[in-house]
């Protein structure tokens, strides 16, 4: 059995809602299994004070599950055309998978959430790739043979999975947004069984 880590950080839960159906496209692929994580937020206050496990939702992300993965899809809402701090704060502590390769030739994915329909969805699914390209991942998109990416007039992009939230934030998930974050959970899992050779 293979595994693709979802790993996703979100503050309203538009961007959770987005991971969840991107899990059932990885598991719509027989003998892959989603494995939903996510990571803690930061804060300028340097003492600890969040407890380490989140009270409710999936556990948090270990570097040894990074390693052990068999693909990858990550997750961010949208912070000025970038991926939120606290994944980039867990991405910028993989330096010891980087060194070692363990993520190298495996296949990985991005997702994002919005506010707006022009709040910097295409620029956070680019940027979010730029440290998986420096792990030797295998980047994988969505081409336009999903055909829902011709017919959103929400989320969706050829770069990855997307939502738009709007204001206040809302996790109710489009059908074309539904459609592609399943897509994208379930090409990740079949490229990650092809290079497995399976």
């Amino acid at each position: 059995m293979k595994n693709v880590l979802i790993l996703y950080y979100s503050r309203h839960g538009s961007t959770a809602a987005l991971a969840g159906h991107v899990a059932r496209g990885v598991e719509r692929v027989e003998s892959v299994e989603a494995l939903l994580r996510t990571v803690p937020p930061v804060s300028t206050i340097t003492e600890a004070t969040a407890p380490a496990v989140p009270q409710d939702g999936p556990p948090l992300v270990t570097l040894e599950e990074l390693a052990e993965a068999d693909g990858l899809i990550i997750g961010s809402p949208t912070r000025f055309g970038n991926m939120a701090a606290p994944l980039k704060h867990l991405l910028d502590g993989t330096g010891e998978l980087w060194l070692s390769g363990a993520l190298s030739g495996k296949p990985a994915g991005v997702f994002t959430s919005t506010g707006t329909m022009h709040g910097g969805q295409e620029s956070t699914l680019l940027t979010m790739m730029l440290p998986l390209l420096h792990h030797g991942m295998v980047l994988v998109g969505l081409p336009y043979t999903e055909s829902a990416l011709g017919t959103t007039c929400s989320g969706g992009t050829p770069y990855g999975a997307s939502h738009v939230a709007g204001q206040p934030p809302s996790s109710r998930i489009t059908e074309e947004e539904r459609l592609l974050a399943q897509g994208l959970g379930a090409r990740v899992a079949e490229i990650a069984l092809l290079l497995a050779g399976k």
